[in-house]
């Protein structure tokens, strides 16, 4: 027998009582607050919203509302029903409502586990618009077991959230790692990289520094199809083709003459570089495999193909993974809606262009590094999906009395 079962065994012989929000709580609803009161009243204290992104912090202002721990939960639009844990000083908008609970026998940690499972099953979505409302949140029925029992409850629940934000910021430490070293071995403004067989060799092949270059000046010419002239049927790589953390090409069409989209047009070689310019900041980019060796691509790519007597396939594609690549993008990107940056200008950025020797070796140490980086980035949130399944099957075995 558990703990928690021997402790309900003698706190409660005759079953867990069932409880209303209502009755046990303080309810109330947030208030109006404007985009433009959040930019002209900027501070330290959280403003909370309706979503759950950020965990609903919508900006932060000058001024707060409440100050202690409380739970705080959205009452109307998708994510109505959605319960967060609050402490210290802070306000809510008036999508937004609030929860106190109004007895010294009730563990607010226990009441944001118990309702996270129940209030999603008193959501309405009446006239398209999901609504959790004060009213209906007074009636959510919910067990209270004496606070010994909701503490233990806690306790395992905490350990087990405790472990998923450990696994994520592992995960998160490693990828902010591998940018670190990655951006530092493209960079030569200093002179240095900081690994010393690489260094050394610029210092013996580079006594002036390494050069920088267009990428315009290290690509050559690329072709389109001309399907009036071509029967043939081909692999189709779209932008949703590439993934955008791996950098692979995953799913693609079989196209011909006869279902080509207008927009199936040019063909990729081994080796080549595509980058997606439609919206660019979202890294559209990979390295053709051999297997997609004279397939189409669509025209929202840039086909990049090296000039292999000056740059490395390899070393051109890693120019793609810089931060300062972006900010160049961020710049010289048109559109709002729909932004997107030109061929010409893609290809008009400069990169540091050392000898193929170093490349090499930069390439080398960023494969090994890449290799290690995708193991983690595919096992780490395999295990965080494991853990909470685990979590959640618990937490539902926990809060069933």
């Amino acid at each position: 027998m558990s703990k928690i079962d021997e402790l309900l065994e003698k706190l409660c012989p005759d079953g867990v009582p069932i409880k209303t929000i209502g009755e046990t709580c303080r309810i109330e609803r947030g208030k109006v607050f404007s985009k433009q009161y959040v930019r002209e009243n900027p501070g330290i204290y959280p403003l909370y919203s309706s979503q759950t992104l950020n965990d609903g912090l919508l900006g932060l202002i000058d001024t707060y509302n409440y100050d202690g721990e409380y739970l705080n939960w959205t009452t109307d639009g998708a994510n109505a029903g959605t319960i967060f844990h609050r402490k210290g000083k802070f306000s809510i908008t008036n999508v937004s409502g609030l929860i106190k609970p109004l007895r010294d026998d009730i563990n607010v940690r226990y009441l944001y586990y118990i309702l996270s499972v129940i209030t999603k099953s008193y959501v309405s979505s009446g006239m398209g618009n999901p609504k959790l409302m004060s009213n209906v949140m007074s009636t959510v029925k919910y067990p209270l077991p004496p606070l010994e029992v909701q503490n233990e409850i806690v306790r395992i629940l905490d350990n087990f959230t405790e472990l998923e934000a450990e696994l994520e910021a592992e995960l998160e430490a490693r990828t902010k790692q591998y940018e670190y070293y990655r951006n530092k071995l493209l960079d030569f403004s200093t002179g240095s990289v900081v690994v010393p067989r690489i260094d050394k060799m610029l210092a013996e092949m580079c006594p002036d520094g390494v050069n920088r270059i267009k990428i315009d000046d290290v690509t050559i010419k690329t072709s389109n199809i001309k399907w009036n002239q071509d029967k043939g049927d081909y692999n189709y790589i779209d932008l949703s083709s590439v993934d955008r953390n791996f950098h692979t090409i995953t799913e693609t069409n079989i196209i011909n003459s006869t279902n080509a989209p207008s927009r199936a047009q040019k063909i990729i070689e081994t080796n080549d570089v595509i980058f997606g310019t439609t919206r660019p900041l979202l890294k559209r980019y990979c390295i053709i495999p051999s297997k997609y060796d004279n397939q189409i691509c669509s025209t929202g790519f840039c086909v990049l193909r090296a000039n292999k007597d000056l740059i490395l396939p390899k070393y051109l594609f890693y120019q793609f993974s810089k931060n300062d690549f972006y900010k160049y993008i961020e710049n010289v990107q048109q559109g709002s809606a729909y932004p997107a940056v030109s061929d010409s200008l893609l290809k008009a950025y400069e990169i540091d262009l050392p000898p193929l020797e170093v490349q090499n070796e930069i390439i080398k140490i960023l494969d090994n590094f890449s290799e290690y980086v995708s193991s983690i980035s595919q096992g780490l949130p395999a295990e965080i999906a494991a853990r909470r399944k685990q979590y959640e099957y618990y937490r539902n075995k926990l809060l069933t009395f």
